[in-house]
């Protein structure tokens, strides 16, 4: 089965996959006693527990998790025996998705029950797809099953997820995996004990697999398939999975990131709060994952120029520079190259001095200017130019700031419904500790203490 096509099934839970389906297809759990993780979800009288079944109410659910957690395979179990279709939201369109529904309401008609439309990467779907679901969930049309990595509280519109139980999914630990590689192993369904594991190699694809059931399974098929063409060696009774040979087989460990779900947004999240806590090791480790990922190199160096500004600012005003030439000579040369001047901007900025005072200053000010704290421009700072500006005043009183001592005239500058505010208040770190100290006699020289 394939999920970027459109796909009808009738029949009862899981499918029974053919002979030649990949390892991860035919080791799909049967029914939720075989399920592993997702013991929040397991529990008795659980929710889940109560849709899977011929009796279940007709519930729209909202599945999100990461990848290889069982979404598509929880769909199956929540379908029943119901006509289950599938759609990805990759390729599918409004077409296929109002389609689906015109047809689940005709055989509502003669009297059969709804149809479970399975949707794959709901996130993916635009808000006027999405929508053009609404009606057939409020009216049961269908019975949606969405399945998404991305968060719903940002993927998925409000009204659709309202109106669908959301079951959230964890990422396998360890041991889950384990689990499952051990059954793949011995399962007639799976391997049916034709090869051996080491626990080297065991260990070692469940470093590479991460959290991801379906990439653990990819991995010892290949592997195994491996190890079958190689034979066994003397004193084995079958071929044996060696950590070497798993290491020969695998062209290299994948690393957990997807660059357009939850992943991508905690990596990155993890990287800024790397940076802007001076933690040089981990900023470098966070924007190595996620250059191996193949991350657009853009998108770093555009987090850094804003790193520069917003966390380092005036403690060291060199950091923009830095950035912005770290951005500019990615543009320029491109990767992998680009990971070098990343990399010396990532440690610039890491072991910088530290302030977000002008970043909290503009916000501040922002602020008030929202709440309607504006005030007209005083008079004399007004543009004096052009013609008939002067006979209104306009201009009138300013003084130079180059002719007056200290090239500071003292003089009014905020509008008269502002004056005495402060919105830039320097730190005592790197160079803004000089700026506390000219700031503070500016500020005496234009009458503000």
């Amino acid at each position: 089965m394939d999920l970027f096509e459109s796909t009808e099934r009738t029949g009862r839970g899981v499918p029974e996959p053919g002979p030649n389906a990949p390892l991860a297809v035919r080791m799909r759990p049967r029914e939720l006693d075989e399920v592993v993780g997702q013991s929040h979800l397991l529990t008795d009288g659980s929710p889940l527990r109560r849709l899977v079944g011929d009796s279940a109410p007709a519930t729209s659910v909202i599945l999100w998790g990461p990848p290889g957690t069982g979404k598509t395979t929880l769909a199956y179990m929540v379908a029943g025996s119901r006509r289950f279709v599938e759609l990805s939201a990759v390729t599918a369109g409004i077409k296929d998705v109002r389609g689906v529904i015109e047809d689940s309401k005709r055989r509502i008609a003669t009297g059969e029950r709804e149809t479970v439309l399975f949707v794959d990467e709901i996130h993916r779907f635009t808000r006027t797809q999405q929508d053009a679901l609404l009606p057939a969930v409020e009216n049961r049309w269908v019975t949606l099953i969405g399945a998404t990595t991305e968060n719903p509280s940002f993927s998925v519109v409000g009204p659709l997820l309202s109106r669908s139980l959301l079951l959230t999914l964890q990422p396998l630990a360890s041991e889950d995996l384990g689990a499952l590689l051990d059954r793949a192993v011995e399962d007639d369904r799976g391997l049916a004990g034709k090869v051996g594991l080491a626990p080297e190699a065991r260990d070692h694809m469940l470093r590479v697999a991460g959290a991801d059931a379906r990439k653990a399974l990819t991995l010892l098929e290949a592997v195994a398939d491996a190890a079958l063409a190689a034979g066994t060696e003397p004193g084995e009774s079958v071929p044996v999975i060696t950590a070497e040979l798993t290491e020969r087989a695998m062209d290299s460990a994948l690393v957990a990131y997807d660059k357009s779900g939850d992943q991508h947004y905690d990596v990155i999240s993890a990287f800024i709060k790397s940076v802007r806590g001076s933690d040089v090791d981990a900023a470098l480790h966070y924007l190595a994952r996620m250059v191996v990922a193949g991350e657009d190199p853009r998108f770093l160096a555009r987090r850094l120029v804003i790193l520069a500004a917003e966390d380092i600012g005036m403690a060291d005003p060199q950091a923009l520079v830095i950035a912005q030439a770290a951005a500019d000579a990615v543009n320029f040369i491109g990767m992998p190259e680009g990971r070098i001047p990343l990399a010396e901007a990532t440690t610039y900025l890491a072991t910088a001095p530290k302030s977000n005072r002008s970043y909290v200053a503009i916000d501040a000010a922002i602020a008030d200017v929202r709440a309607g704290k504006a005030g007209v421009v005083p008079e004399h700072l007004r543009d004096a130019h052009y013609s008939g500006a002067k006979s209104i005043g306009h201009g009138e009183g300013y003084q130079y700031s180059h002719d007056a001592d200290g090239g500071v005239a003292h003089q009014e500058y905020l509008p008269e419904a502002l004056r005495g505010s402060r919105y830039y208040t320097p730190t005592e770190f790197g160079f803004e500790r000089t700026v506390t100290d000219r700031l503070s006699r500016i500020r005496e020289m234009l009458g503000r203490d």
